[in-house]
This record gives structure tokens, sequence and C-alpha cells, in this order.
């Protein structure tokens, strides 16, 4: 059974990594900014003073300009890769940020955010989402180990492009479920 789950993980973060080479930068601003504006629109999110919100890498969603843009209304915590876990730590600015060891990903080079409770929306990329609010990740299991610190504290928003929110993503006990999912 379990080696059946893995099977179907890989071939669609391979289905999904081939659509999104596809997009076009146009497009992917397009869907990005739809995306976005859902979010600034939503009650958690103009509600929330902490968010936890990843530095989109560049085939995700792109979280970057509603980062910059509210970041003087409210407290943006971002990951940091450390080894097999994430570490949060607060944005405060883009010069502050350095590239992350492991995918070069830009990080912020603060102190560990320790307050995971006052983390009021989790805004979640994934490789594919469904209509359950289940998430399926890249693999390394990141995001579902800091996802169970919040369960029941934070709302967790998955984001993705369209073609992500499919019929039904394949799940295992250790990954965590969306309250909601915003795509376009």
């Amino acid at each position: 059974m379990i080696n059946d789950i893995y099977l179907k993980k890989k071939a669609l973060r391979k289905l999904i990594r081939k659509l999104k080479k596809e997009l076009t930068p146009e497009l992917r601003k397009i869907k990005s900014d739809s995306i976005m504006n859902k979010i600034e629109d939503d009650v958690h999110f103009q509600n929330a003073e902490t968010v936890f919100i990843c530095w989109a890498m560049d085939d995700e969603v792109d979280t970057r300009d509603l980062i910059i843009r509210w970041s003087d209304r409210k407290i943006f915590i971002l990951p940091s890769i450390d080894g097999d876990d994430l570490i949060l730590k607060r944005f405060t600015g883009i010069n502050c940020l350095k590239n992350g060891d492991l995918y070069d990903i830009p990080e912020p080079s603060g102190e560990p955010f320790e307050d995971i409770s006052g983390i009021e929306l989790a805004i979640i990329p994934g490789v594919a989402f469904d209509k359950n609010n289940n998430r399926m990740g890249r693999g390394k299991a990141y995001y579902d180990k800091i996802l169970l610190q919040m369960k029941n504290k934070t709302f967790l928003l998955g984001i993705c492009y369209d073609f992500q929110f499919i019929d039904s993503v394949p799940v295992e006990t250790h990954d965590m479920l969306m309250d909601k999912v915003v795509y376009s």
C-alpha cells in the first residue's frame, strides 16, 4: 500500500513539474496575481496580524509582491531550511534575505521565531491539492512537520495553480489537511 502511494505521488509530481514548465512567465504572473488578490480579499488574511508564508520558488505561485506590499502592516514569518527541519524567521525586508543553503531560496537572516501559536494564518504552497483540502508537497515533509505544530491554532490556506488542484491527492497519515485552497 505505501509503495503504491509513493508511486502515485512520484508520477503526480512529475506531471505537475511538466505542467509548470509549460507556463509562460506572463501567465504565471497573471495566475499568481489572481491568487494573491483572492488572498487579500479573504477575511483570514485581513484579520491576521502574523502570517506564515514562503518566499516563492520560481515555479511556485509568486508570493513576493504580497509580502512586500503588506510588510508594513503585517508580520510575515518565512521558513528557513535547517537540515531536515524548517526554522521560522521574521521577514524584516528584502535586504535581510540571504540565499538558503539547500535550494538557494531567499531566507530571512535573523533569529528564529519561536511563537508558533501566535501565527494566525499560514499560506502554504504544494505540488497538488484536492477538493477535500488534502495537500501533497515535494516529498521532504518540511511543511507537514511545522504545520503539525500549528494544527488547531492557525488557519491553513493552500495556494496553487488551477492545474495543481485535482480530484484526489494520494495521502499518507503525516500529510496535513488545509482549511481552504485558493487557486487560479
